[in-house]
Parts: structure tokens; sequence; C-alpha cells
């Protein structure tokens, strides 16, 4: 089986907005990797998507005979051996929930599998089913990615005299990653620096951590366990539990806490993110399937950003805040804990943050990577504004 069909669940893609307003469930980072590439790696098969109608332009799913697997299914070292020991008649579940099943074609929906003999996973599965859960589990994903992505491999030897090392066997540097004059402690779990990433002076680092390719840690920095930095992303001040999926900015003071940041964000200097209430309770987050705050169970959880979200200087977040995709927060004081996507304001109030004016600023963050802003990104933020436009309750003629 050399072909991955990757699906999203129609039970759990919904609880994973907003991050899924521009993916599918598999093209989330937990760990290094992202799901489609945990799978890539243990399967030795290319992934494709089976996803939303309008998010399959960027995210193709490919025709013909494949395996068809959960999305949300963050695998170990023995689910590809479980997944290739099923019949074509069979169907694997945990629970209610569909884990796999072989494909013969373009069946239409995930009906296909009615037919077919049940087959329950005897162990659980570990689901990504809910936004915390990629800060929750970030750490043990770490640790397992790691393990994949170095067996059998070398470091790269750290050239540095200055930096300071701690479990140097848990460090593992890509080619091209630099280091000077910072203090690496992966005692507690490991620390990965990839490809031409970069770690300036006086950063410190405890692992679990993972800085993914072309990445830079700023000057001074402080980054606690369980926390990845996505591919081409810089950050700075302290950072807890928290994963930026790529393509993020957060360079100066202030912190950021038990937080999921989205692609294409930037967080102004001195942005801080609240993660503990002051009374200790339980924290509330805004579920988008239920149109209401609901509870996640967690003491500790702070910013949910969606894709190509930025905030200005100053800003401070509430516990538990979710903001959507394509926002621009500012100004003084807290904003509410639920912004939509296309918001543009702060606790003043909001408008809308129009189209026109979103494209002319995205295309100067894409230029500023070497990117280009392509017809098929305007179409598919032109169908996220669309869905959206209900919870922007300022304007109805949005």
């Amino acid at each position: 089986m050399n072909k991955l069909s990757l699906f999203d669940d129609p039970a759990i893609r919904g609880s994973l907005l907003p991050f899924t307003f521009t993916r599918p469930v598999a093209d989330l980072r937990v760990g290094i990797l992202k799901i489609a590439e945990k799978w890539e790696m243990i399967s030795g098969a290319k992934a494709s998507y089976w996803t939303q109608d309008y998010l399959q332009k960027k995210f193709p799913r490919t025709s013909g005979r494949s395996m068809a697997i959960n999305g949300s299914w963050l695998p170990d070292a023995n689910s590809w051996p479980i997944v290739m020991s099923l019949k074509e008649d069979e169907a694997l579940y945990f629970g209610k929930t569909l884990l796999a099943s072989q494909l013969q074609g373009e069946e239409a929906n995930l009906n296909f599998v009615q037919e077919k003999k049940t087959i329950q996973l005897e162990q659980d599965p570990l689901l990504l089913q809910k936004t915390w859960h990629i800060f929750q589990f970030n750490g043990s994903e770490i640790q397992k990615d790691f393990d994949l992505l170095t067996s059998g491999r070398v470091s790269e030897p750290l050239l540095d005299s200055h930096t300071k090392c701690y479990g140097q066997e848990n460090i593992f540097i890509e080619k091209g990653a630099r280091v000077k004059a910072a203090i690496l402690n992966a005692e507690a779990g490991p620390i990965y620096l990839g490809k031409n990433s970069e770690v300036q002076e006086g950063a410190l680092i405890r692992g679990p951590f993972a800085l993914c390719e072309g990445s830079t840690v700023n000057m001074g920095a402080k980054l606690r366990g369980d926390t990845t930095i996505g591919p081409y992303s810089k950050v700075g001040g302290e950072v807890s539990n928290s994963v930026l999926l790529g393509y993020a900015n957060k360079g100066h003071e202030g912190f950021l806490g038990n937080s999921v940041i989205g692609e294409w964000c930037n967080l102004g200097a001195d942005t801080n993110t609240s993660n503990l209430k002051n009374n200790y309770a339980e924290v509330k987050l805004w579920d988008y399937t239920k149109g209401g705050f609901a509870s996640t169970g967690l003491q500790f959880c702070g910013l949910m950003l969606g894709d190509h979200s930025k905030c200005g200087i100053n800003t401070m977040f509430n516990t538990g805040t979710v903001v959507g995709v394509g926002a621009n927060i500012f100004g003084d004081g807290f904003p509410r804990n639920f912004i939509p996507s296309f918001s543009w304001g702060g606790a003043a109030g909001f408008s809308t943050f129009t189209l026109q004016k979103f494209e002319e600023t995205a295309k100067v963050v894409f230029s500023r990577r070497g990117k280009e802003w392509t017809q098929e990104d305007k179409e598919l933020m032109e169908k996220v504004f669309e869905l959206t436009k209900s919870y922007r309750i300022w304007d109805k003629s949005s």
C-alpha cells in the first residue's frame, strides 16, 4: 500500500476550529512533525487529504487504491502494522470512531465502510480531538518524533564552546543549525534543532523542545518544555508548553503559555497571554460546534490564534481566548474571549477586517518570506470569510 488518504472525521474536525478552517486535520503540527508527516515516515507511503471541498485544491486527494486513515490519529510504532493487517473487507474502529480501512477508488464519503466487518482496536489510540490537545500532547509527541527522526543518525556537532548543554545525548542538531552562547537543558526531554535554524546568544531552552527548519530563537529568550516552534518562525520572550504551527512571529518580550499559534501570525512586542485564572478555576473555551463556551477540564489554557491573525504591541489576552482566522487585534485592555475571524479592533469594539484590506496585508507578509500570494490562497480565504460571516454580529452585511 503506497498511498494514504487521511480523512477529516466529521465528528472531530469542528472541534479543531479555527485551525481547521484553513487546513485538513492531518496538516496540524503536534510535536516536531505534522500528523500527515508522521504517517508518511512510519509507512513509507505518500499521504493525501480527504477533506472539505474548498480545501481540496490546496490539499489534494490522489485517486486510486489507498489506505484511508483518520487524520486525527497520532500514530505510534505499532500503528502501521495494525493498519496494514486489515483485509479489504475490514474496517478498524475505536468504539464508534472509524480509524482505518482500505479504499478501492473514488469513494465519495465514509459510507463505504458500512458493509465491512468491524475490527476494534485493542489499545486506546491517541486522537487529536480538541484544540488544546495540540499543546497537551506536544511533549510526548516531541519525544516520539525525535526518536523517529534521529534513529540511526548522528547529530551535527555543537561547535560553540560558550554553549552549555545538559543531557547532551538528548540533543540533536540538523545540518546548518547554529547555536551561540546558549543553555540547552535536555535532561527532562529531547531538544531538536532543525535544519538551518538558529539559537541566538543568551537563550535558555528546556526540553522537550523542537525548533523546526529555518526558525530562530532570539537573544535572551526563555523557552520552557513541551514547546514547538514551527518552520520559518521567530520567537523571543518567555514561552511555555506552546505550539507555533509555522511561519509565525513572537519575536519580542512577553509571555505565551499553553497556547497554539496558527501560521502567518504575528504577536506584537510585549504581548502577554494569561494561562491561569485568578481563582484557579477550570478554563472554558469557545466551542464552534456548540456555538458557545465549553469546559476544557484544564486549569492552564492560554490562547488559540487562527492563521493570519495578528495583534499590536502590549496586547493582553485573557485566559482561554479563541481568535479566528485573519483577525487584527489592538488597543488598551483585554479583548473579549472569543474574537471572530476577520475582526478589526479590540476591547473598545470591533469592525470587519475587509477581504481587500486583509489581502493587502497578506501579500506583504508572504513577500517578506519569499512566498507568492496565489489565486488558490485568495479563493480559500474568501471561502473562510463567507463561512465565518455569522460570527461577526456587529456587521450583518459583511
